[in-house]
């Protein structure tokens, strides 16, 4: 978790104050790491340290449990989404057809790993099962636009139109 720790955490006072009420309206409820979790990942868009640690004092956990509990479940993010969303399918249709490829292609040119954001916070990269464009495979979206029948050689001009 020491890594998490190095990413720039930009959280207002406003957001913390939701978080804050969101925690005292759910703390006496059975199970409410999960909802406390979900409502604050909605807040802030991901779950950094700082957010994970507030949660912890609030509820009264360790802060290893509410850590295992984000990295348990795809649900919640460690990293802060970028501007535009990438998403590469790693479906059967698309995996077969090269999306691994593709993905590592974007990883390579944006120096970033899937699940992460970029320094700029422009591109956040994350690889996907499904994204029911089978027939286009192997198929990648950026926030809603869709690309299919990519090569990894089309992968640096269908990025610049977003720089």
């Amino acid at each position: 978790m020491g890594s998490l720790r190095n990413i720039p955490f930009n959280g207002t006072p406003e957001q913390e104050k939701k978080l804050r009420k969101v925690i005292a309206d759910l703390k006496d409820e059975r199970g409410a790491l999960m909802p406390v979790l979900q409502q604050a990942q909605e807040i802030y868009g991901y779950l950094p340290y700082e957010v994970q640690k507030i949660i912890a004092e609030e509820l009264n956990v360790p802060i290893e449990e509410v850590y295992g509990v984000v990295t348990f479940y795809s649900q919640f993010s460690l990293y802060p989404k970028g501007k535009y969303k990438i998403s590469v399918c790693l479906g059967t249709a698309c995996y077969v057809k090269g999306s691994g490829e593709v993905l590592e292609k974007i990883k390579s040119i944006l120096n970033i790993d899937s699940g992460q954001c970029t320094a700029d916070g422009k591109f956040s990269l994350d690889a996907c099962r499904c994204v029911g464009a089978c027939g286009l495979a192997p198929v990648m979206m950026i926030n809603d636009d869709v690309y299919g029948r990519l090569t990894p050689d089309k992968v640096q001009e269908i990025l610049d139109k977003y720089e």
